[in-house]
């Protein structure tokens, strides 16, 4: 007998009804684009308790600067699908990769405006998500350890404290359509605003990310067009660059790991200049 699929009892639940094949993430969540009432949607079962966290970041946007939560409940997050044509990393790559960060800015601006009510009690501090960076700046020093020093020294002075995506770049927010560009699968974390900037510096892929002048256009363009000091933002894709690093050392992804510190030294030769 072959196994119930771990969407039935959703689809059961919430009226859905499949609408194209299921697919798995690289973190192993599970998504299937299902259609309610005939409106287009996506169903996403979370495999990790960050995940879960994000999700009730969702539900708590409303559908302002990122995807309208239709239900959530225990693993289950019901979405809106945004399916417009634009694609930020095509943008970036295609010679607009200016205009796919100011996108990219204007976004988070929705994501970091006040809401009225409080924030997830479920939301992480800056300071624990960069705890990974301290053993990696012990054990290897050199780049690692100035990414370190920057961290430390930001974290200790924060300014501007908001409710972060965590995870903002050029996949994660979509094209939805008259909505606009919303974003998807948040990390779910609160600390200062200059912070949520950095992950864009390394994206949508290495060859964009390392290619000679990107990061001084970039760091001009989100500093204007954030309201940012270029150099306490340098200094955020400096220390969130070697966070990375050490994650992606630390999980075997040397390469990943190797264009972390690429972007961590680029950053820290723009605050030398």
């Amino acid at each position: 007998m072959a196994a119930r699929s771990p969407f039935a009892p959703w689809l059961a639940r919430w009226r859905l009804a499949p609408d194209g094949a299921a697919f798995t993430t690289r973190f192993k969540s599970r998504l299937m684009p299902v259609r309610q009432d005939g409106a287009p949607a996506m169903l996403k079962l979370a495999a990790r308790v960050e995940e879960r966290r994000g999700a009730a970041l969702m539900v708590w946007w409303a559908g302002r600067g990122a995807a309208r939560v239709l239900a959530c409940e225990g693993e289950a997050l019901l979405l809106e699908r945004l399916d417009g044509p634009g694609d930020l990393a095509a943008m970036a790559r295609g010679g607009q990769d200016d205009a796919a960060t100011a996108i990219l800015c204007d976004v988070a601006a929705d994501l970091h405006a006040p809401r009225g009510r409080p924030p997830p009690a479920s939301l992480v501090p800056l300071d624990v998500w960069f705890r990974a960076l301290e053993p990696a700046a012990r054990q290897h020093g050199a780049t690692f350890a100035k990414a370190a020093e920057a961290a430390r020294a930001l974290l200790a002075e924060p300014r501007e404290t908001v409710v972060l995506h965590g995870d903002l770049h050029h996949g994660n927010v979509l094209d939805g359509g008259p909505r606009g560009w919303l974003a998807i699968d948040p990390k779910g974390l609160i600390g200062e605003r200059g912070f949520e900037y950095a992950n864009l510096f390394r994206n949508p892929d290495a060859a964009t990310a390392l290619s000679p002048g990107r990061m001084r256009r970039q760091a001009k363009v989100v500093a204007e067009r954030a309201g940012l000091e270029r150099g306490r933002l340098l200094r955020w894709v400096q220390a969130y660059a070697g966070l990375g690093a050490a994650w992606s050392l630390g999980s075997g992804h040397d390469q990943d790991a190797a264009t972390g510190l690429a972007i961590a030294e680029l950053a820290a030769a723009e605050l030398a200049t």
